[in-house]
């Protein structure tokens, strides 16, 4: 798939995102309703395209800023390849809660459950542009699994089937009295 071409959303995909009061593309504004990540650790920009239930793509801008860069490596930096992984995992994850219907403000939160079949392929380097896709391989019970891709422009920089599990969040103790 060419870089010029990412995935465009089709009108049956739009529909669906809008019944949602959703837009695409979903900026780092809408982004952050559905992870909890932020900076330095948000590994997602964008979401290009998204059909809930079914897969999604996102965006990962790298730039020499990454704070990584600093040690890995300096005079040849390269990104660590458990961030892309990381990033594969993200987008999942906003996957999970469109499919679900819920961001993580409903108290909800989809956490890394396991990794299989890993395989990298290419070095990702500062300026290049991820193409992150996810697709749903299966659901049950709040449990995804996903099979996933990271590529820059037409080529394979990273795979991996990713799974997550949705986890309400822990409401902080009632501390009156104390």
């Amino acid at each position: 798939m060419s870089n010029n071409n990412i995935d465009i959303p089709t009108d049956e995909e739009v529909k669906s995102l809008a019944e949602q009061g959703l837009t695409l593309p979903l900026t780092y504004h809408t982004i952050k309703h559905y992870l909890p990540h932020r900076y330095p650790f948000m590994l997602v920009d964008r979401i290009v395209a998204c059909t809930p239930g079914e897969c999604i793509t996102g965006i990962k801008n790298v730039t020499i800023n990454e704070e990584f860069f600093n040690g890995h490596f300096p005079d040849e930096p390269i990104m660590p390849g458990v961030l892309m992984v990381e990033s594969m995992a993200q987008v999942s994850g906003v996957l999970g809660f469109i499919s679900a219907g819920l961001t993580a403000e409903d108290g909800y939160l989809y956490l890394f459950a396991g990794v299989d079949k890993v395989r990298f392929k290419r070095r990702v380097i500062p300026g290049d542009q991820l193409i992150i896709r996810a697709k749903t391989v299966m659901q049950r019970h709040g449990i995804y699994k996903f099979d996933c891709t990271v590529h820059v422009e037409d080529e394979l920089a990273a795979s991996a089937q990713i799974m997550i599990a949705r986890q309400e969040q822990q409401k902080p103790a009632n501390t009156k009295g104390a």
